[in-house]
């Protein structure tokens, strides 16, 4: 898989006008190679080229990560005196004529610790912002990646359904989240989350990212929960959003709004579809309702090795939808001081329409 995966770069690089890429430890970097760092006070970068091995800078305590890649790579180890570093740098950089060469990076990913190291070995060269080139790679999954992101939709659903019990009047939204992370890991889920999960209830729940609290669940709160979980490097995104007993007719009527809206953008995406129009659709269903003020945020973003990735469903992204980009549909309203809803699918364009990985019921239900 790396390997195609190296020549589709290849063939990327030459296209864009690039003779290079560096990545440092990343999602990126483990979609091309399947390598895994952690960040770290040690560099490690790689270097790709349109004609050669990559080369590896990195610790010499890691070098046995690259035994058995399916790929041939050249190696820059360094010890642990960060004096002697830039040497290795430079030698990398020379063994690929890099300096006075265009050298493509992710600014989202790149720190300036790297980036220092490799301007100092390249002083003479470009450095031109190569998102779009590693996006277009990652932007269409393949039926493999979207059996691990199926799976991970699945382990955080049946998560959820499993701590819905537990859920009482008088937890804590951060009691409510750990007993979520320890189904989450009791189902499967890497321990490595996309994120923590999102916990609110009550006024919190109008913050679309809030975190979980001391705060105790109230009758009449609505319970706002975010969560996901993670197989084999995939991930899942989802929201759901309940009722704490009894809550106003005014919280059933945002909901059963957002439900609706929800529907409209998935029923909206399909291939050749602007991105921008799953946002519409979406919105347009709150808007005429009255709460358009209220959807403070865009309707959904990429999903894949990172949570939030390409493609993004914002009203002015005329992106088009192809067969294999997968993102979430998640609407809201958010009423300040009170309570907020968001129902958050995750869904991959199929080659005549949408299939949608989460199924978990989307109509309100009471809960403590």
């Amino acid at each position: 898989m790396s390997t195609t995966r190296l020549d589709k770069l290849a063939k990327t690089l030459q296209a864009s006008g690039l003779d290079a890429l560096a990545l440092n430890v990343g999602p990126s970097l483990t979609y091309l190679t399947g390598l895994h760092f952690h960040l770290s006070e040690r560099p490690v970068v790689v270097v790709f080229t349109v004609d050669q091995p990559p080369v590896v800078i990195l610790p010499k305590l890691e070098l046995l990560k690259l035994e058995g890649l399916p790929f041939e790579v050249s190696a820059f180890p360094y010890e642990e005196n960060p004096s002697a570093w830039g040497d290795v740098f430079r030698a990398a950089a020379r063994s690929l004529g890099l300096d006075g060469k265009r050298i493509g990076m992710e600014p989202r990913q790149m720190r300036l610790l790297e980036f220092q190291y490799i301007r100092a070995g390249t002083p003479e060269a470009d450095f031109p912002d190569a998102s779009d080139v590693v996006s277009r790679l990652r932007v269409r999954k393949d039926a493999e990646e979207v059996t691990a992101m199926r799976k991970a939709v699945q382990i955080a659903q049946a998560a959820l359904e499993a701590t819905i019990p537990l859920i009482k009047i008088g937890m804590t939204e951060m009691d409510v989240a750990g007993e979520l992370v320890i189904q989450l890991l009791r189902h499967g889920s890497q321990s490595a989350m996309p994120f923590s999960p999102i916990v609110s209830g009550g006024p919190n729940s109008a913050n679309p990212h809030a975190s979980p609290s001391d705060r105790k669940l109230q009758p009449g709160d609505l319970l706002v929960v975010d969560w996901g979980a993670a197989v084999n490097g995939y991930v899942s995104d989802l929201t759901r959003t309940f009722a704490i007993g009894d809550v106003e007719a005014e919280f059933h009527k945002i909901h059963k709004i957002v439900q609706e809206a929800n529907a409209a953008g998935r029923a909206a995406a399909r291939p050749g579809v602007p991105c921008a129009d799953v946002d519409i659709a979406a919105r347009t269903v709150i808007e005429k309702a009255g709460y358009g003020q209220y959807f403070t945020h865009r309707t959904g973003h990429g999903i894949g090795i990172e949570g939030h990735e390409d493609p993004y469903m914002r009203g002015d992204n005329m992106q088009l939808l192809e067969p294999g980009m997968a993102f979430t549909v998640e609407p809201g309203i958010y009423l300040p001081g009170r309570n907020g809803v968001r129902i958050e699918d995750n869904v991959v364009i199929s080659e005549d329409g949408l299939d949608c990985l989460s199924d978990m019921r989307r109509e309100i239900r009471v809960v403590g």
